[in-house]
């Protein structure tokens, strides 16, 4: 994984890690608390611009039903339940995004749950609903709080127009059930890529239900902490989503690989999070996450979901030049220095590059810090 800005061309061996993943659809939801009068989390509503409730037209549960806003009556019609399985849910149904479309307009329906992604949303911190897939916000149309105003999808702008109070859910300890929370993520990063986001961030930890997700307290905590410092290391604090040394393009394309490099020589550079190279590193990712990334590796710079996913891949599968995961390395307390080993260690390790393991080093520290727990021992490698 090549670091955009200073590190050297790595090892081919120490990059390379294949696994299976599990194809588990888990994002995760949970309302926010607000003492709005008219926005009562206990009673099922979903209150938004102008005070009024997010409603299904007629009372109808036939599939395709508009989802719009109205004045709050107290009706089924505007009673949604959030199970925590990522779904909103009225009169046995799900709110759906019309023809799994991710474009600006795309309206919200009601159809019988699927589990498909088109039907998953993040209440986030600052009362966005988000639906992941397309990284847009449930949106009412035209800013119209006329009664009947049917809801989309949008861009998410920060407007009146966008902002709920949703029923509650349990599970998680933060309203995504992520260990860190999107206030801390933004502490983390506050001048990351708008490309980055949280809402991609935790629709794609479904890909690996046990990442920040085993052990303790503490555990789960610093390993968020593990991730989100090398993620900070190799992307220049998350502002950059692709390699910036352009002269070593060329240098990723493995041609005794059988399947060569479809995409072309100079396809297969760094990208994303821990900035996944190298045409059979697209293979292996892409073939873990069912994604064809030996065809198309640009969807690692032009999706966050599966940018993210990527990172998750290498470390949850990867022992690069180490004798373990990053995953396990956190899990089993061998320590933040093991990370680094497995993900770059045939550069940094071993005295070979001490500066730029104290910048992971330092940005641990500082992350642990901001979840509240301690750094552990066996820090530098």
């Amino acid at each position: 994984m090549p670091l955009p800005l200073f590190r050297q061309l790595p090892e081919k061996q120490a990059l390379l890690g294949r696994t299976t993943v599990f194809t588990v659809l888990t994002a995760l939801v949970i309302a926010l608390f607000v003492s709005a009068p008219t926005a009562s989390a206990a009673d099922g509503r979903i209150t938004g611009l102008a005070g009024k409730c997010v409603d299904i037209a007629g009372a109808s549960s036939v599939n395709g039903t508009a989802v719009q806003i109205y004045d709050c009556n107290g009706t089924n019609a505007q009673i949604w339940s959030n199970p925590g399985d990522g779904t909103l849910r009225a009169l046995g149904k799900c709110l759906d995004v019309v023809d799994h479309s991710t474009a600006d307009g795309a309206s919200v329906q009601l159809w019988d749950c699927t589990g498909n992604a088109n039907q998953q949303w993040v209440v986030t911190t600052a009362r966005d609903i988000v639906n992941p897939a397309a990284d847009k916000c449930l949106d009412v149309r035209e800013n119209d709080p006329t009664n009947a105003t049917r809801l989309q999808i949008w861009t998410c702008t920060g407007k009146a127009n966008q902002k709920w109070t949703a029923p509650a859910s349990g599970g998680g300890s933060t309203p995504s059930g992520f260990v860190v929370s999107e206030a801390q993520f933004n502490q983390m990063f506050p001048n990351r890529s708008s490309f980055y986001t949280y809402s991609g961030l935790v629709q794609a930890l479904s890909s690996y239900p046990g990442f920040a997700n085993t052990g303790s307290d503490t555990v789960r905590k610093q390993e968020a902490a593990a991730f989100l410092a090398n993620v900070d290391h190799e992307t220049g604090h998350l502002v950059y989503v692709v390699e910036q040394n352009t002269a070593n393009y060329s240098h990723y394309c493995d041609l005794s690989q059988s399947y060569g490099c479809p995409a072309g020589q100079s396809a297969y550079y760094g990208r994303g999070p821990l900035q996944l190279s190298w045409n059979f590193n697209y293979k292996a990712a892409g073939d873990a996450l069912g994604i064809d990334l030996l065809h198309n590796p640009w969807l690692v710079q032009n999706d966050s979901a599966v940018a993210w996913r990527t990172g998750l891949w290498f470390w949850n599968t990867s022992t690069g030049a180490g004798t373990m995961t990053p995953h396990n390395a956190m899990v089993n307390q061998a320590g933040f220095g093991q990370t680094i080993r497995a993900i770059n260690g045939s550069v940094e390790c071993d005295g070979k590059n001490p500066g730029q393991v104290q910048s992971r080093v330092s940005a641990y520290q500082k992350f642990t810090g901001i979840l509240g727990v301690v750094p552990g021992n066996n820090l530098s490698c």
